[in-house]
């Protein structure tokens, strides 16, 4: 998979490490000389250009790229990237980095964003997963498809523990998607047992997330 990813500072560069340690072929563009410069990220390409300008996206032939991320620290930059990429050159997938939490609503379809990436909210939402027990907790949101990652914690008084996961009438459009158990991470089926302590990752519509809550939260 061929990605390219506008921003070459830190978090740009973190991406590209793992990726191409993935074994993907990774292009880090950058206006910096410095951030830019060749070697930066072993295994990377690197073009010094402004990832904003027509004629340098059309150097990074972005056009064959599967993935684009704009990982910049400008929002604006971010946004006109990923509508760039998504408009002029037709590319699958578009993950934008949030800066701002403000500014999360118009990292959407209608700029070319399939995936919006908000550091703030997701601190915030593991600061509230690793507290809390017996409510639901909103990790991510997909904004192609108007769907999020729910996780919740079944306490000791939930009404569904020692009951199977087949047994269940989950919400619509609702499903479950994993269950990890101390150190296992299940791939449930109908016949596995829900415990005290489970942590259930659900992806569901915004508008089943409180039929959940009432399903599995507390009595």
């Amino acid at each position: 998979m061929r990605v390219a990813i506008a921003g070459a500072g830190k978090v740009g560069r973190a991406i590209a490490r793992e990726l191409v340690g993935n074994g993907h072929q990774v292009l880090l563009i950058d206006r910096d000389a410095q951030l830019a410069r060749p070697g930066v990220v072993e295994g990377a390409e690197s073009l010094m250009a402004d990832a904003c300008e027509i004629s340098a996206l059309d150097e990074a032939n972005l056009a064959s790229c599967q993935v684009v991320v704009a990982a910049t620290g400008d929002d604006k930059v971010n946004l006109v990237v990923s509508l760039l990429a998504k408009t002029e050159y037709g590319v699958p997938r578009v993950v934008a980095r949030v800066n701002h939490p403000k500014n999360e609503w118009m990292f959407d379809e209608s700029w070319g964003v399939d995936v919006a990436v908000s550091t703030p909210r997701m601190l915030s939402a593991l600061v509230e997963e690793a507290v809390s027990v017996g409510d639901l907790v909103r990790l991510f949101t997909f904004r192609q498809g108007d769907a999020n990652l729910v996780e919740i914690t079944l306490s000791a008084d939930s009404p569904v523990v020692g009951q199977r996961v087949g047994d269940q009438d989950w919400p619509q459009d609702t499903a479950l998607v994993a269950i990890v158990r101390g150190p296992r991470v299940i791939a449930p089926s109908a016949d596995d047992p829900l415990d005290v302590g489970d942590e259930l990752l659900f992806v569901a519509s915004p508008e089943t997330e409180s039929a959940l809550q009432s399903l599995l939260g507390h009595l």
